[in-house]
């Protein structure tokens, strides 16, 4: 069950990223509310799940899934340049993401 608070709260990170980008430095209002909602949601996952399990294999994972996951939304929304280098390295992000969490770090 800690690992899924880490996904999610990682997907959430995603959120958090991409409405930062749309607030505009925090100039339009519900993007900036979204960037709140989304960010005070992934912390808080993070937090409960850092009950059940060791700090670095669920950080590394935490971010790894947001830094992906804000790639990918980029690329495939935001008109952000695409090319083999990037989805080859954010499938390694997910694959290191994966192996992370059968490493055996829940207490």
């Amino acid at each position: 069950m800690a690992w899924l608070l880490v996904v999610v709260a990682g997907l959430l990170e995603t959120g958090f990223a991409v409405c930062l980008k749309l607030s505009h430095g925090f100039t339009r209002l519900w993007p900036t509310i979204a960037f709140c909602a989304f960010a005070l949601g992934s912390f808080g996952l993070l937090t409960l799940s850092l009950k059940k399990l060791d700090v670095g294999p669920a950080y590394a994972v935490w971010t790894g899934l947001g830094a992906a996951g804000t790639a990918a939304y980029g690329m495939i929304f935001l008109g952000d340049v695409v090319s083999t280098v990037k989805i080859v390295s954010i499938t390694l992000v997910i694959a290191g993401a994966i192996g992370l969490q059968f490493s055996g770090s829940a207490h």
